[in-house]
């Protein structure tokens, strides 16, 4: 223990003497096809919700049509890790235990994988349990061993030192791990839950919550298509469909907008503080053989973020090498950031430039580009897991080890866990036939709810992973020097074991400092070669939607943030925290009022969702397109 913190200490004098001569500056429809090839009925109680205005009678009518609906035992949101993991559970039950359940999953992007991004090296704790011959598989996407294991901190914008591997704690320790591709884990994940009977729709998009007459989730239904920009249904509209079910799991990812809608409608995180993000922005690159390390794992922390012993600002990078002759660079940026300025598009460029990440890079080509949100808060904000009718898994309710850098492995263990809670639940006597097995399910059914995926979870290693790294990020928020010392007080000696809990009270959005507080950042201009603009970056991530009114849309009550607090007070932050330039603003030159518009690119959207958390005010609905718009990630 005391040689641990006289080491650290010695680091962090280094970095002071590093930054001092450095002169450091205190500074991210296949539904239709569904319905005219699968048996569906019409629900003559279905309340068609008007989705968008139309000054045509005819045009309103078609929006207030009734929906087709179609029934099923368990619907999942979100072919992810979780949703995956849970499905295919589901039905690994059914097989053991002799009472089969209907399992369906809808997918918003165009296909499984389309959608998801992340570092990623995994940890293969829970697909062990899942599929315990999945090495034998050939055609599993898991094939780059761990081999080494690099922590640096950035001292500057060229030198830097690199920490020992024991003065690091074991969670950083990524020996028996493997580098992936989620994207490309998700599809093989998919061909075996459907081999196992999981139905998966690709392309659909869950747009609202269905609810019982006794308040209960009843499942989901997805978004009409074929509406233009002006409201009106064009040739091609048809309505969504209800996707009916006994028990809902929704594995949307963070902040996924059926999710945020559930924990509102049944006070899920009442008892939880609020949730803090991070934004990550990924770059792959082919590079050369001859700098290609396959199993080469580097991490780091400093600059450009944080250059200062006391700088608040939470977040690093993560730079992996995949097999055949791939590199995975990553910038993550804690969007409890304080400066407006900030840009953490910009910061990963910039990054990109310093020796020790540069090389990696030398004679390559970035093939493509992302970004995604996460949870960070932990298991401080982990919200009630089930309510009547489904349950939150995954991403959704927030199980990444932030820690670690890892979260797919306890997103898998989530849905395999509700998997479980969910069987046992409709399997009971009180549920009677299964649809399954030929039944429907009644309009006055009660709601069920699995109130064991609770308790399961937090008897879980999942808990047990969480727990004592609780405190770690709060800490952060006093400072990098702080936070590394206690980050090591945590994991080497207190375990957990703390009385006290470092709390965060306040959303990511109000940690916001207003501009007139706060130093413009001048970025330098990209060259190129290892540094791109945005929109140059943006044609590598295949993003696309179909003509459709946006799907970003301004809160009613909240019209007059963006021109009256966002742009005057705040400078304008989702300017440059967006990382597609969705967001944009006028001179105010053709207004009345002579104030900054804000303009909204939808068509750019890479789902990230960072604007419905970092926006003053949280002013924007973040809402689902249609179905397959969106990227199309092949290796992220």
């Amino acid at each position: 223990f005391f040689f641990f913190f006289f080491f650290l200490s010695l680091l962090l004098l280094l970095w002071v003497l590093a930054a001092m001569f450095s002169r450091l500056q205190p500074l991210a429809r296949r539904l239709v096809s569904l319905s005219s090839s699968l048996p569906c009925r019409s629900l003559s109680s279905a309340r068609g919700r008007v989705l968008l205005s139309a000054d045509d009678s005819d045009h309103a009518a078609q929006l207030e049509e009734p929906r087709e609906y179609m029934d099923y035992d368990v619907v999942i949101v979100g072919a992810g890790p979780a949703g995956l993991s849970a499905g295919l559970r589901l039905k690994q039950l059914s097989a053991a235990r002799g009472t089969d359940l209907s399992v369906c999953i809808v997918e918003k992007g165009a296909e499984v994988g389309a959608h998801i991004l992340s570092g990623n090296v995994f940890e293969p704790r829970a697909l062990d349990e899942l599929l315990p011959e999945w090495r034998e598989d050939g055609d599993a996407p898991i094939n780059t061993k761990v081999k080494s294991d690099d922590f640096l901190v950035l001292t500057s914008d060229t030198t830097h030192l690199r920490l020992p591997e024991f003065a690091l704690p074991g969670e950083l320790h990524n020996h028996g791990n493997y580098i992936m591709s989620l994207s490309q884990m998700t599809r093989w994940l998919a061909d075996k839950a459907e081999e196992a009977g999981v139905e998966i729709f690709p392309g659909f998009s869950a747009s609202e919550v269905l609810y019982r007459p006794d308040g209960g989730v009843a499942g989901v239904a997805t978004r009409d298509v074929g509406i233009g920009k002006d409201g009106k249904p064009k040739a091609t509209f048809a309505r969504g469909m209800e996707l009916r079910a006994r028990q809902t799991l929704l594995g949307e990812g963070c902040r996924g907008s059926c999710s945020e809608a559930v924990m509102k409608q049944f006070g899920l995180r009442s008892d939880c503080e609020p949730q803090t993000y991070g934004l990550g922005v990924k770059e792959v690159w082919e590079v050369p053989d001859e700098v290609h390390q396959a199993g080469l794992v580097q991490h780091t922390l400093g600059w450009p973020l944080q250059q200062g012993l006391f700088d608040k600002t939470f977040g690093g990078s993560f730079l992996y090498h995949m097999e055949p002759n791939l590199v995975l660079v990553g910038f993550v940026v804690g969007l409890d950031y304080e400066n407006p300025y900030l840009n953490p598009y910009e910061e990963f460029q910039r990054w990109k430039h310093h020796p020790a990440v540069a090389r990696h890079l030398e004679g390559g080509t970035c093939v493509a580009y992302g970004a995604r949100c996460l949870n960070e808060g932990g298991y401080h904000a982990i919200p009630k897991l089930s309510f009547p009718g489904g349950a939150l898994i995954g991403c959704s309710a927030g199980f990444l080890n932030s820690v670690k850098i890892k979260g797919t492995h306890t997103a898998m263990k989530s849905g395999m866990v509700a998997a479980e809670a969910v069987y046992g639940a409709l399997t009971g006597e009180s549920v009677g036939t299964s649809v399954a097995d030929g039944a429907e399910i009644a309009g006055d059914e009660p709601s069920v709810e699995a109130a064991r995926y609770q308790t399961m979870m937090e008897e879980s290693w999942v808990f047990d992973e969480l727990k004592p790294l609780r405190n770690v990020h709060s800490a952060f928020h006093h400072g990098v020097a702080p936070g590394l010392m206690y980050a090591g007080l945590s994991t080497f000696v207190l375990r957990g074991k703390e009385p006290w809990t470092i709390s965060n009270t306040k959303t990511d959005a109000e940690k916001t400092r207003k501009a007139a507080e706060c130093t413009p950042i001048e970025y330098p201009k990209p060259d190129g070669v290892l540094s791109f603009d945005l929109l140059t970056n943006l044609a590598r991530s295949g993003t696309n939607h179909e003509e459709q009114p946006s799907h970003l849309r301004v809160k009613p009550e909240l019209a007059d943030v963006p021109a009256d607090v966002s742009f005057p007070e705040y400078a304008g932050p989702e300017q440059r925290f967006c990382p597609a330039r969705v967001y944009e603003y006028t001179d105010g030159s053709e207004h009345p009022t002579g104030k900054p518009q804000l303009v909204i690119n939808a068509q750019n959207c890479v789902h990230c969702k960072c604007c419905s958390i970092k926006m003053p005010q949280e002013y924007i609905d973040w809402t689902v397109p249609e179905g397959a718009g969106g990227p199309a990630y092949e290796v992220m």
